[in-house]
């Protein structure tokens, strides 16, 4: 169990400053410095730079920091199972994710059927986002782990695949014949580009395999953001202009022809889908065996 100076802690670093620290704890501030001087000398380091109060971490702070932080996160769950045995339900704790929108769209909800065909009486609790959303989540506790396309700090989360995944270019079969193929990016360039909001998975692999090409979403003709991929396929399927996407969010549409895939000749991409959870959680095991089987 995490004691008082544990909390003045973690507190003052979300904060960042003692004095809204000792506001939010209902404490007076030189009792929050008390707390913290208390921390420094059982670990024998300091923990926040001297000369102000605005909470700035040493390096030494900043790795208990995430410690500690992945502790509390940690005590959320065990509490949660002890109160189920208490009520003697089952003694697993609640299944609380989260997932970036195309792996909720178009890869969980089979993934999910398999699980609870299995595990009936399992409570799940999954909530929606991109992949920063999930990943300050994860940080706050609201969920233990996560689902995502997108790039995450690997020094901060643990990760294994789930899924390998074609990335792909489309746009409306009214505009590309079938036979249609581009023979690489530059090919596509004058046309307006339809893409996810910035934060989003999606969109970061991208603007990655793009520079990968010294090239940016500046070299197209235009674009246009929108956070939602069912009104992106809409956009195209209307001749708005071409997208890039996971293939197994187009996978009906190309199939009913609908829309045309127009991946250039020189864009083979292929990217995981990934479950990660804080790196040094006691339920990385739990983690890692469910990755096992949503991959299978």
């Amino acid at each position: 169990m995490l004691d008082y100076r544990t909390h003045t802690f973690l507190t003052v670093c979300r904060l960042g400053s003692f004095t809204q620290a000792a506001a939010e704890l209902h404490i007076t501030q030189p009792a929050v410095s008390q707390h913290i001087r208390q921390l420094e000398a059982h670990y024998g380091c300091a923990l926040f730079h001297k000369g102000g109060r605005r909470g700035e971490l040493t390096q030494a702070g900043a790795m208990l920091f995430r410690a500690l932080e992945t502790m509390e996160n940690d005590e959320t769950r065990l509490k949660a199972q002890a109160k189920a045995l208490t009520l003697e339900q089952p003694a697993k704790a609640p299944l609380r994710f989260g997932c970036t929108r195309t792996i909720c769209d178009y890869w969980i909800p089979r993934v999910l059927a398999r699980h609870m065909a299995k595990h009936p009486d399992e409570m799940v609790q999954m909530s929606v986002g991109n992949t920063q959303e999930l990943v300050e989540g994860l940080e706050a506790g609201t969920i233990d782990f996560a689902l995502v396309e997108g790039s995450f700090n690997r020094a901060l989360f643990d990760s294994a695949p789930v899924s390998r995944e074609r990335y792909v270019a489309v746009g409306s079969a009214d505009e590309f014949d079938a036979s249609y193929k581009p023979v690489s990016m530059a090919s596509l360039l004058d046309r307006r580009l339809i893409l996810r909001e910035a934060g989003s998975g999606t969109r970061e692999i991208l603007e990655k395999h793009l520079a990968a090409r010294d090239l940016d979403l500046d070299d197209f003709a235009g674009t246009l953001e929108v956070a939602s991929i069912p009104a992106i396929k809409l956009c195209v399927r209307a001749g708005t202009g071409i997208t890039f996407l996971y293939r197994a969010a187009v996978e009906r549409e190309l199939d009913q022809g609908e829309l045309r895939d127009i991946t250039p000749s020189d864009f083979f991409v292929e990217h995981d889908f990934r479950l990660i959870w804080q790196r040094g959680s006691l339920a990385a095991r739990r983690y890692q065996e469910i990755a096992r089987y949503w991959r299978r």
